[in-house]
């Protein structure tokens, strides 16, 4: 493979100038992260008084030592519904990828300290997302639950969706991924069926509240008086009702038995052994990606500058480079793993769609991972387009993307727009994991173009009616328009709706890049092995 080499000068003005921009907007979303964070440690008071942990120290005790964990969608519903201030973003969920007792898993706590953990629309598409990740990436899914449920002021909005998680627990189990649910607290009606619905459940004694009817609901619909102990304490649920497998004593005795279940699994063992692959660290510091993406979209800068920061040794086979210059595609390796990567430098002309479908078809081939650098306005218009055929070509790049079987990873970079957004595989196409830069921007297009167009469009028809223009009306019509679009195209914009599966610090792209690839080789290992025994349906409780 060819070494890329690099025009970057980390100490030009203009590169300090991408770095202090990028900081701005990488300090912005670690702000909004840190509000959150403050928010619950301010129930740390009430959570020592009933003898628990907050749910932040409940992960932190689950998860190895020293072990990294991969946060997903950890703004989710940033500003939306009744978060007010930003400070109850994340949908009432903390998730994320990490190892418990050496084995990675897939972990969801009910952030219990914000709202009670309650569970706004947000949070039931978090929860249906990390529930997909567990069933793609084939990872146990442990959950740390207390929660008061749906959030009552949206309960319409989640009812009917919110059957597909269940349905999705019973999947999972049947799929032979192991669920672990340790009940903290709270779960109650439908969130009773969580535990329910997991292959192992710990209960805490005297915090554990299971049950379809809580005492007042019991008391309006049938009469019967009975206190939260009597009608779903833990130790009706081990003793009795045998819900629960395991009692525990407290927060911690039950998070240490759900280590030693899952050290009990033969998880790590089923997979072939493997021997460690040796791999080079790039030639350019992947300290530099923080300065490399301009300030000004409109300014150009070659996606082969990130590739040589995040690629073994910088090392890349270019694939076609004269056949078509604005998209990228070619070969590496990234932590040892064999990944194929697509990238923009500009438009996605026609030549550069079926360059593009070509590579994906030759990477399926050969069960190569996918990773797409979206950096795109979207695909090239105008009568020469249209005259080489841009809808015939990206068409087959679309049904390249959708259709290929690897596994697929996209990180938006920069812009990602129009049906380029697509074509680069973005949430639509059902990417195996999607991560964004904090100076992303999707949206249909542009908010000066999309501001032009309306005006444009709103102008004609007046003058096709006999009417003559107000143009101080269509100047505002086109600045309203504008100033909507782009703020609806931002990365906080983004993420809270899931678009993402959430905002990373661009330094931290190869090393996530390495743990992403690593998890989808795993996969991939279990699949060719069938080390996973499928059964018709999940386990259940006789």
């Amino acid at each position: 493979m060819t070494h890329l080499s690099s025009d970057i000068d980390s100490n030009s003005a203009e590169f300090q100038a991408n770095r202090d921009a990028m900081l701005a907007a990488l300090e912005e979303f670690r702000d909004i992260e840190q509000k959150v964070l403050e928010k619950a440690q301010q129930a740390k008071e009430k959570f020592v008084k009933r003898g628990k942990l907050l749910p932040r120290e409940r992960l932190n005790l689950l998860l190895d030592p020293g072990s990294e964990f991969i946060e997903l969608c950890s703004l989710a519903g940033y500003r939306m519904y009744d978060d007010k201030d930003g400070s109850a973003a994340g949908g009432g969920i903390i998730a994320g990828i990490g190892h418990i007792a050496g084995i990675r898993c897939l972990i969801q706590v009910n952030n219990s300290a914000i709202k009670g953990g309650t569970i706004s629309p947000a949070g039931l598409d978090k929860t249906l997302r990390v529930q997909e990740i567990a069933r793609a990436n084939k990872l146990p899914l442990v959950t740390l639950a207390e929660s008061g449920g749906a959030n009552l002021n949206y309960a319409t909005d989640v009812f009917v969706p919110g059957a597909q998680a269940f349905a999705n627990q019973a999947r999972l189990s049947a799929a032979g991924i192991p669920q672990i649910t340790v009940v903290h607290g709270n779960a109650t009606a439908g969130g009773a069926y969580q535990p329910g619905l997991s292959d192992y459940v710990i209960a805490v004694r005297g915090k554990a509240k299971m049950f379809l009817a809580g005492p007042p609901l019991l008391k309006a619909a049938t009469g019967e008086i009975a206190s939260d102990e009597e009608l779903g304490g833990a130790e009706l649920h081990a003793l009795d009702a045998g819900t629960a497998d395991y009692l525990a004593e407290d927060d911690a005795d039950g998070i240490r038995i759900a280590r030693e279940v899952l050290h009990s699994i033969p998880w790590n063992e089923q997979l072939p052994s493997q021997q460690a692959v040796d791999y080079r660290e790039p030639l350019y510091s992947p300290e530099e990606l923080i300065g490399i993406v301009p300030a000004d979209a409109k300014t150009p800068y070659d996606v082969r500058e990130i590739i040589a920061r995040i690629a073994d040794g910088s090392e890349f086979q270019d694939f076609k480079p004269q056949f078509d210059q604005q998209t990228v595609c070619g070969f590496t390796h990234i932590g040892g793993n064999a990944c194929g990567i697509i990238g923009n430098n500009g438009p996605i002309t026609a030549k550069g769609a079926n360059k593009a479908a070509q590579f994906i078809q030759l990477c399926n081939q050969s069960n190569i991972a996918l990773l797409f650098l979206h950096n795109t306005t979207g695909f090239m218009v105008g009568t020469e387009s249209e005259r080489n055929g841009i809808i015939k070509h990206g068409s087959k790049m679309l049904q390249a993307v959708a259709n290929a079987s690897v596994a697929k990873i996209s990180i938006v970079v920069g812009g990602s727009y129009g049906a380029g957004n697509y074509a680069m595989c973005g949430r639509g196409l059902d990417p195996r994991f999607i991560f964004a830069w904090p100076n992303s921007k999707t949206a249909v297009m542009g908010g000066a173009q999309a501001g032009k167009v309306l005006r444009i469009v709103t102008e004609d028809k007046q003058r096709s009616m006999g009417i003559e223009p107000n143009q101080q009306q269509l100047d505002q019509l086109e600045q309203m328009t504008a100033a909507k679009l782009d703020a609806g195209s931002t990365s906080l914009f983004g993420t809270a709706r899931l678009w993402d599966d959430g905002l990373i610090d661009p330094r931290d792209t190869r090393r996530l890049m390495i743990h992403l690839l690593d998890i989808c080789d795993k996969e991939k290992q279990r699949s060719r092995s069938n080390s996973i025994q499928n059964n018709s349906f999940g386990v259940a409780r006789f």
